[in-house]
């Protein structure tokens, strides 16, 4: 097996896992609704994840633990594709919010930093942003 191969396999497995943790999020109120499943089909494609390993972690999201990646911005990444599947009914419950809170941390994020970037996140997500941020992004 070559190193290109086993850096492949890494890669997917990392894949797989952030794919079971967005899992776990639409699963968390006890039901997935059509949007959340369209969400998740899209984060399967885009992911690489079979339909084998779709079904397997449909049945049981939470056997695969986070693997966090290595730089920031590919955290960040990650964690915008949970607040994503979060917001898909525009809306956070509290096991949601409890969830999001642990992912972060799974993630590598200290307790300080996950929660400023929940809240802000959140307020993103809502559309609660402030002027100065709403011409940042648009002059981004």
């Amino acid at each position: 097996m070559s190193f290109v191969d086993l850096y492949d396999n890494s890669e997917h497995r990392k894949n797989l896992a952030h794919f079971a943790a967005i899992a776990s999020l639409a699963a968390v109120d006890g039901e997935i609704n059509p949007e959340e499943i369209e969400l998740l089909n899209r984060f399967a494609q885009k992911l690489d994840v079979t339909e084998l390993e779709y079904k397997e972690v449909m049945n049981k999201p939470t056997i695969y633990p986070i693997d966090p990646p290595t730089s920031s911005e590919r955290r960040l990444e990650r964690l915008f594709d949970l607040f994503r599947m979060i917001f898909v009914d525009h809306m956070i419950d509290e096991d949601e919010l409890a969830l999001i809170k642990k992912y972060a941390i799974g993630l590598g994020f200290n307790t300080e930093t996950a929660n400023k970037i929940i809240v802000r996140s959140i307020d993103i997500f809502q559309g609660k942003i402030s002027y100065e941020d709403y011409v940042y992004l648009l002059k981004k």
